[in-house]
């Protein structure tokens, strides 16, 4: 009985040294994720409460050398999310009367947008840092 008992307590001692060792390598909860926008995605938020909610209508992650163009589901966004931690992103509008503008994100940004722009494209670019305004 002492020898049951004693394998008993040998598989046990293992058994909770693997869940540990499981535990131990899980992947985190994606530290990269910001108000419901994965790692390394660029989301879209058409509304306030998409936002608040946590609720990107729309993301993209692929670096171009050109501009996207938006889909309804990202087009005239009112916040933009760069998750992406080395890249920067451009990102077309235009405002009420037409005229076409370009904005960069730096990475880990957050870009907000008035009710008379319009976001229309997205260049994702492998530098991280923005050129100065003009």
């Amino acid at each position: 009985m002492r020898v049951l008992t004693k394998r008993m307590a040998i598989v046990a001692t293992a058994a909770a040294a693997l869940a540990t060792a499981g535990l131990a390598s899980a992947p985190a909860a994606s530290a990269y994720d910001y108000n419901g926008c994965g790692w390394p995605r660029v989301c879209f938020y058409l509304t306030d409460s998409d936002w608040n909610n946590s609720k990107p209508t729309a993301a993209y992650q692929d670096v171009t050398n050109y501009y996207q163009d938006l889909g309804s589901k990202s087009r005239g966004a009112n916040k933009v999310r760069n998750t992406r931690n080395d890249d920067r992103v451009y990102l077309r509008y235009v405002d009420q009367y037409s005229v076409t503008y370009y904005a960069c994100l730096k990475p880990n940004q957050t870009s907000n947008f008035s009710s008379t722009s319009t976001v229309t494209g997205i260049k994702i670019d492998t530098q991280s840092t923005c050129p100065p305004p003009l």
